[in-house]
């Protein structure tokens, strides 16, 4: 720890304190997650272990780097590349008013990251503005990969209490327990969504049942016929019928191909929802500037 001089605090994530500091010798400014190691703990909190598992794995430009692993005794410290804000502090600097071509720039980005996490069997479980960290240059780089699992491996099911409620599928709101990709893409499309109104969340539920009467109340009501299986998932309920509103009323300064790419996100039957590496190619990226696709 010598070699690293602290600046300032900047945040804390889901398990541990976030600073800003130096690495001394070659003077890179540095993000340093401390995450304290209690007596009674049975060593290293699994979310950090997992985090460490998946982030030597996974060497992309869109998701932040790990650097380096300190541990004592009494703390275990994480070396990340320093990233300027998240994305909540973005649309807090915005003051609701996000470019279009910024909307355009940083959706593409988080479809690059996650299909790197999906073509590498990782599932990140939790992504929200607060875990999408931005540099200086415009750049978005998926963060936090503490509740991140592996998948492809057989298991009996998986755990439903994942990713912040307000980008919570409505699979996993009723209680589904094995789940892929698409738990991520319904994420995507409701952090779309937020982008082109300026931060503005799309689904702000207090809870479970509001959750999922605004899901309803925007995009209507699903059907057996729309999802199969819907009416067995183990929390399902009947939240009455609602018809549709239309996305050019919920996403005004979002084209109608932007609202096309967002309609194939927030999808209701997960095996319909657009893959990642599939959004990527949507026309709504057709005249993104060349230098952010390559």
């Amino acid at each position: 720890m010598q070699k690293y001089e602290k600046l300032e605090k900047i945040g804390e994530g889901t398990y541990g304190t976030v600073f800003k500091a130096k690495n001394k010798e070659t003077h890179e400014i540095v993000a340093l997650k401390r995450v304290r190691l209690d007596d009674d703990d049975e060593g290293v909190p699994s979310s950090a272990l997992r985090e460490i598992c998946l982030l030597k794995e996974l060497r992309h430009k869109n998701i932040v780097r790990l650097f380096d692993i300190m541990i004592s005794e009494k703390k275990l410290t994480l070396v990340f590349e320093y990233c300027d804000q998240d994305l909540k502090k973005y649309f807090d600097s915005c003051q609701g008013e996000v470019d279009a071509n910024i909307v355009k720039s940083l959706m593409y980005q988080l479809l690059r990251g996650l299909a790197f996490c999906h073509a590498n069997n990782v599932l990140h479980r939790d992504l929200k503005p607060q875990n999408l960290l931005i540099n200086k240059d415009g750049e978005l780089k998926l963060g936090d990969f503490g509740l991140a699992r592996p998948f492809g491996i057989p298991v009996r099911c998986y755990s439903a209490e994942v990713v912040t409620l307000w980008y919570r599928p409505p699979d996993v709101l009723m209680g589904a327990k094995i789940y892929t990709t698409s738990i991520d893409m319904w994420s995507a499309g409701c952090i779309f969504a937020e982008l082109s109104n300026g931060g503005r969340p799309l689904f702000p539920g207090s809870d479970v049942d509001d959750q999922l009467r605004k899901i309803y109340k925007i995009l209507g009501s699903p059907s057996e016929d729309t999802w199969p299986g819907m009416t067995t998932l183990p929390e399902y309920k009947d939240y009455g019928f609602h018809s549709p509103v239309s996305l050019s009323h919920v996403v005004p300064k979002l084209p109608s191909v932007g609202r096309d790419l967002l309609q194939k996100l927030l999808v209701f039957n997960p095996s319909m929802r657009m893959a990642a590496d599939v959004a990527m190619n949507h026309q709504y990226f057709n005249d993104l500037n060349p230098s952010i696709k390559n």
